[in-house]
């Protein structure tokens, strides 16, 4: 065992806690802060990954005979594959040690999930793992995010590495966090990786709970996690095409036409071969046709992104799909942008209701200010669509009450309408 594994075995050595350092070098009482640790290897050893149902049921029965909370992390090939599927999730739970688990091969983990329920899942950036969680079956039903909590507590970076490094000291290896997890078999190296972000996971957790508890935040995060626990899978977003980068650019509803359906006959292909949509097409090259309208296949090739080595049949498909948007009538062209539900953007407002945009700069200034005060980002303190809409419909008496009242009609935790609404009853009153 190496220096390092015997310190990280070591939970009192490693659960230092601690608030968010005021600077790199030293910590809040002004010592220098130590040297962080390379963390090289998971303390057992790199697990076999589970591949096969006997494997699986082991490892069900392990993690339900185990104690505390368990870390749970997901791997997925973003930027390679199509869709946001899990490839690899990790798992590590006293008494059960560290799992590697492939969901291709196992893909439905609802036996482990229904073994965790009440059991705490620790993740970082859990917003992040829970649909690819959810598809292969596992859903938590109480968990701790140790990136959010570390925004609550005002840590300057939240990142996995960055927060194992200042809270724990330790240095987490970051090589290999956008390699294609598609690939079969993982290399040792990779599965290193993926095995050490679970490793220290629920000691992150136990000192930023201790951190949070200090500064009187502990029942704010509860609220928070309880939340992203709780919350229903997101709606399929309307019109997704209409994300496409560049797409400022684009101004008339032929071109948006074009867009749209280059961007469909791209996601097909993409859905087809499994690959991510940017290695079909990317979307300067969509931009770029949506733009220029070409009238043929010639014109097209000429355009960046649809020259160098695309094919003849490529080029034809691609074409067809522009010629599909010239032929639309006026009235099946999209509309120059989406039905607006909430308030229009606040660089209208001076014009529409100059009163509003007073009521809403009174308001930002107010939110700030207490942010800062509170040490956290302002947008874990309320959301800014938040802001927005009570400052664009207050409420006719703008008491406390009634602001109240209006905060947690829009989704306001408990906690956040008892720190923002004083400030925005003043903002309100201004």
């Amino acid at each position: 065992m190496t220096d390092a594994q015997e310190t990280a075995a070591d939970s009192s050595l490693r659960t230092t806690g601690g608030a968010p350092p005021e600077d790199g070098g030293t910590s809040l009482t002004g010592a220098p802060k130590p040297e962080p640790i390379p963390l090289l290897e998971p303390r057992e050893g790199i697990p076999p990954v589970i591949a096969d149902a006997s494997s699986l049921a082991d490892v069900v029965a392990a993690f339900a005979g185990g104690s505390g909370p368990v870390a749970v992390d997901a791997e997925r090939a973003s930027g390679y594959r199509y869709g946001q599927r899990a490839y690899l999730v990790q798992l590590r739970r006293d008494g059960a040690g560290t799992a590697l688990i492939d969901p291709v091969a196992c893909p439905d983990l609802s036996a482990l999930g229904d073994a965790l329920t009440g059991v705490e899942w620790d993740l970082h950036a859990a917003t992040q793992d829970l649909p690819c969680l959810r598809e292969i079956g596992m859903v938590p039903t109480q968990l701790f995010d140790t990136e959010l909590a570390g925004r609550l507590a005002g840590f300057p970076r939240v990142g996995l590495g960055a927060m194992v490094e200042n809270v724990l000291g330790f240095v987490l290896e970051k090589g290999h966090s956008a390699v294609d997890w598609s690939t079969r078999p993982l290399p040792e190296p990779w599965l290193r990786y993926a095995a050490l972000d679970v490793e220290l996971l629920v000691d992150l957790r136990d000192a930023l709970e201790k951190e949070l508890d200090r500064q009187g935040k502990l029942e704010w995060a509860h609220q928070e996690f309880d939340a992203i626990a709780s919350a229903p899978p997101a709606e399929p977003r309307k019109d997704p095409w209409r994300r496409t980068s560049g797409m400022h650019k684009v101004r008339r509803r032929r071109q948006l036409a074009v867009v749209r359906e280059l961007w469909q006959t791209r996601d097909r292909i993409a859905q087809r071969r499994d690959v991510s949509p940017g290695k079909v097409l990317g979307d300067g090259a969509i931009v770029e046709a949506a733009l220029s309208l070409p009238a043929d296949v010639q014109a097209l090739a000429a355009l960046n992104g649809f020259g160098n080595r695309m094919g003849r049949r490529q080029l034809e498909q691609w074409q067809a799909a522009v010629d599909r948007a010239k032929a639309l009538t006026e009235a099946q062209l999209p509309a120059p942008g989406q039905p607006v539900t909430g308030p229009p953007p606040p660089r209208a407002w001076a014009d529409k209701d100059p009163a509003a945009a007073a009521r809403l700069s009174a308001a930002r200034a107010a939110v700030s200010a207490l942010a800062e005060q509170l040490n956290m980002p302002q947008e874990n303190l309320i959301t800014p669509d938040t802001v927005r809409r009570v400052c664009w419909e207050p409420p006719k008496v703008a008491d406390r009450e009634a602001v109240a009242a209006a905060l947690a009609g829009y989704g306001a935790r408990p906690w956040q309408v008892e720190q923002v609404t004083p400030v925005l009853v003043s903002a309100l009153s201004a």
